[in-house]
């Protein structure tokens, strides 16, 4: 179980913030394609009652070709200031075997997503640069990942982010607002 504190840096130009990244010295740690597959019950239970999604990832590693799937029930905590997160995930070994047994405990597929990401780290501070195929979320955008508060701060001044692009909105809820 992980504890994530997060925000959506929304309104950018990928290919800019990744110059910027480089100059500053962040390493490139991940280049990937994902495949995402929501899971929820018919009165969206795991959403209303949990405040949570079910999440299997099947993730495509470009700089290794090594490929990663795992189920994630992911938590929010919190929404003030940062996106805080508990994250309960498990490798998978067989996907068609995992959706099997999540459809027959009633709860079916609500959403597949495409995305592309590459990351990067400088100092403690994880930098993704996402980008969803347009039936999910049509606008590119960075997710910041910090392990303290206060690296957020630095990380919006290193990177000179305009506060009012920063979002603690889950994917979820940024698709809502289209």
């Amino acid at each position: 179980m992980a504890k994530e504190i997060e925000v959506k840096v929304l309104n950018i130009d990928l290919d800019e913030m990744e110059k910027k990244l480089e100059k500053l010295g962040a390493k490139l740690i991940a280049k990937e394609y994902q495949k995402n597959i929501i899971f929820d019950s018919k009165d969206r239970y795991i959403e209303k009652e949990l405040n949570s999604y079910l999440r299997i990832r099947e993730t495509k590693n470009l700089l290794s070709n090594e490929i990663n799937t795992k189920l994630t029930l992911k938590k929010n905590i919190n929404k003030e200031g940062t996106r805080k997160n508990i994250e309960i995930t498990t490798q998978i070994e067989d996907v068609e075997s995992m959706i099997i047994i999540l459809k027959a405990l009633k709860y079916e597929i609500m959403e597949e997503g495409y995305k592309e990401r590459k990351s990067f780290k400088y100092n403690n501070i994880r930098f993704d640069l996402d980008k969803w195929d347009k039936d999910t979320y049509p606008f590119p955008y960075m997710e910041i990942e910090v392990e303290k508060e206060d690296d957020l701060e630095i990380a919006i001044k290193l990177l000179n982010i305009d506060r009012n692009h920063i979002s603690t909105k889950s994917i979820m809820e940024l698709k809502e607002d289209l």
